[in-house]
């Protein structure tokens, strides 16, 4: 199993950046998707360049600012995916730390560049933002 980080001081308030992030349903700051199916607990969603993906809610943590899902479908045989970022206020803004935990590896290279591509995505919807 192969573990990504991707870490970043962001100039927002930690509550502005968990406003995008926690909307579960938001597509604008994930590059290569247009919608998102929500029932209950299960978000579904076709990924250009990967295809039709389903993942759990497992936390939507709003005291904490932490938010943890996991693929339990795609279009490749997963063993284990567990993704978590976590928003937390600093003096010059706020923190964001995004994991994923992959198995097979081999699948880590292209999720390691959808993680960096979100991230300058989220930072260009965030400071497109007022204030």
């Amino acid at each position: 199993m192969k573990t990504l980080n991707l870490t970043e001081n962001l100039s927002h308030k930690a509550s502005v950046v968990w406003e995008v992030i926690s909307d579960v349903s938001r597509t604008d700051w994930v590059p290569g998707v247009e919608k998102i199916s929500l029932n209950e607990d299960t978000r579904e969603f076709f990924m250009e360049g990967m295809g039709k993906i389903k993942e759990k809610i497992v936390l939507c943590d709003h005291e904490n600012k932490i938010l943890k899902y996991s693929a339990i479908e795609s279009p490749v045989e997963l063993n284990h995916h567990l993704a978590c970022i976590e928003i937390s206020e600093n003096e010059m803004g706020c923190d964001f730390k995004w994991t994923t935990e992959i198995d097979p590896e081999i699948y880590s290279s292209g999720i390691e560049q959808g993680m960096i591509s979100s991230l300058k995505q989220l930072k260009k919807i965030l400071n497109n933002q007022l204030p």
